[in-house]
């Protein structure tokens, strides 16, 4: 909901968002409902999704440790932070994405 109001401030209306939740894929494609706490910033999100040209799929977080690497950041931060270009501790992901170099994820 946040990526929302941020393209919208910047007038980014034609958007993807990948997501590694199934649970939040499919509130954003109407198959569910998102916890009541959050109810009134998602009723305010799906007002500004109208005037967007949009999509959302899943992505598994082996496909996109970009992603994951910055939600975890997320989860240890107490405030926003926005950057311009990629921050450098995930310089490497983002090589090995745009090499196509492929990720792997052992479990012991």
């Amino acid at each position: 909901m946040m990526a929302i109001n941020l393209a919208h401030q910047k007038s980014w209306f034609n958007i993807w968002l990948e997501c590694d939740s199934m649970i939040v894929v499919d509130i954003f494609n109407g198959k569910t409902n998102p916890p009541w706490q959050l109810l009134n910033k998602w009723n305010h999100c799906k007002r500004l999704l109208s005037s967007f040209t949009w999509k959302v799929s899943h992505v598994y977080r082996e496909d996109n440790t970009c992603a994951d690497k910055l939600a975890n950041y997320g989860l240890s931060i107490t405030s926003s932070t926005c950057w311009n270009n990629a921050p450098t501790f995930i310089w490497n992901d983002v090589f090995r994405n745009r090499s196509n170099l492929p990720n792997f994820r052992f479990v012991y």
